[in-house]
Parts: C-alpha cells; sequence; structure tokens
C-alpha cells in the first residue's frame, strides 16, 4: 500500500495544543518509573522453572502439555495426532518444520500446508481439519499463553480453526509473563525491523462463561490445546 500524504499537519497540531491551554509538544519520550515490579515476576526462576510453572497453568485452563527433545520430536508429534484423532491436518508455512527435521512427517495426502498462492482455498482447508500445527514464537509461564506473530504464512485460522491445535514451543522461548513478551515487540520496532501483522496471545482451547456464567469449551474456537515443549 503506497503512502499518503498529510496536509495541514501543523496548523492542526498546533489548534489542539492551543485549545488544551498549552505548548504544542515536538517530541514524545517514555517516562522512567521510578518502580518497575513488572520486571521482578519469576526474576530468578531457573528454565526449569518457568516450564513448570508454564505447565501448572496451562493445565489449570485444560490444555495438554507433552514435553520431548527435538530427536524425539517427530515420534512424540506422531503420537499427539493419533491420540487425538489423525487428520486431516493443516499447518503453517514455517521453515522451522525443516529446521526441527519433521517437515517429512507432515509430508502426507492428509496434510495442507498454507499456501498463499491458494487464497481463500487455505481456509476452508483449516476450516475442516481436525488439527492445526505450528510453532509458538513465546510462551508465558505466569499466565500458560502462547504467543505467535502471524504473516501471511504463519496464518491465525491454523490455531482458530481446527477443533484441535498444537503448538510446537522450544522451551528457550518461555519467559515469565506478558512483559518480556512485549518488550521483545517494542526491540523490534526500534530496531527497524517489520513487526508481526498480527500478534495473537493465545490462552489454551476457547472457552466462554458468558452464557448464565457457565464455562463452555470450544464456543469459537478450538476444543483442545496441546502445547509440545521441545528441550
Amino acid at each position: 500500500m503506497a503512502k499518503g500524504t498529510i496536509h495541514n499537519k501543523d496548523v492542526f497540531l498546533s489548534e489542539i495544543a492551543g485549545k488544551l491551554g498549552r505548548e504544542r509538544k515536538k517530541d514524545v519520550s517514555l517516562p522512567e518509573w521510578q518502580h518497575q515490579p513488572q520486571w521482578k515476576v519469576y526474576k530468578n526462576a531457573s528454565p526449569d522453572d518457568l516450564l513448570a510453572t508454564f505447565r501448572q497453568r496451562s493445565q489449570a485452563k485444560d490444555a495438554e502439555v507433552v514435553e520431548t527433545d527435538q530427536a524425539k520430536l517427530m515420534e512424540t508429534l506422531q503420537k499427539v495426532v493419533e491420540e487425538y484423532g489423525g487428520g486431516p491436518i493443516v499447518t503453517t508455512n514455517d521453515d522451522r518444520f525443516a529446521e526441527y527435521e519433521i517437515k517429512d512427517v507432515l509430508d502426507n495426502d492428509h496434510t495442507h500446508r498454507w499456501d498463499t498462492a491458494l487464497g481463500a482455498d487455505n481456509i476452508e482447508k483449516a476450516n475442516a481439519a481436525n488439527i492445526g500445527i505450528f510453532f509458538g514464537d513465546i510462551a508465558l509461564a505466569e499466565s500458560g499463553t502462547i504467543v505467535q506473530f502471524n504473516d501471511k504464512d504463519i496464518a491465525r485460522s491454523v490455531s482458530l480453526l481446527p477443533i484441535t491445535y498444537i503448538a510446537i514451543l522450544p522451551k528457550s522461548s518461555i519467559v515469565p509473563r506478558m512483559t518480556q513478551a512485549t518488550h521483545e515487540v517494542h526491540k523490534q520496532v526500534e530496531s527497524g525491523k517489520d513487526i508481526a501483522t498480527c500478534i495473537n496471545f493465545i490462552s489454551g482451547p476457547s472457552n466462554s462463561a458468558d452464557i448464565e456464567m457457565d464455562i463452555v469449551v470450544g464456543v469459537h474456537g478450538p476444543v483442545n490445546a496441546v502445547y509440545v515443549v521441545v528441550e
């Protein structure tokens, strides 16, 4: 999309400042807070401590946590897929499937890999899928949440439309809380990197208590969530 041209910006902003009874500010700087308790939560937690907390918080939301290492990831993934009913499967178009040497296990007639050239057909495939598989970018120990940086190849439909989603999470991606996740996004902006077009914070399977305060799972998304944590 071409960038547009802003007309009369200075005049407009000066008039707003005048109405507020102050001089117009030329720049904005982040405040330096004296107290920042958000950085102290799980500050001294080890990777194993963070994983234990992440597991506990995830299970409280009915999400299953499976631990493995990269050598056994393919075998573990096959078992999880079978446990939750097998295909059809939809996956994101992510280079990490090849990097983690699990691309071959998903190269079959029952698996659809997201392809932007197919347009809306991808959404139909995801909607008909039993399982969606993708990589999580960050995991939050405090809330049992996974963070997904979406783009044209890492489509949110893969985590939203199938009955079950399986998120593959490197153990090193588990951080204490949202503080660290948003700080990572902030660093990307500061360094001039293009950030994700959509950033999803996903906490377990979908559920709602809007109807007579009764929790119902799977109202507007997956019924099952599985986090495969890779050492």
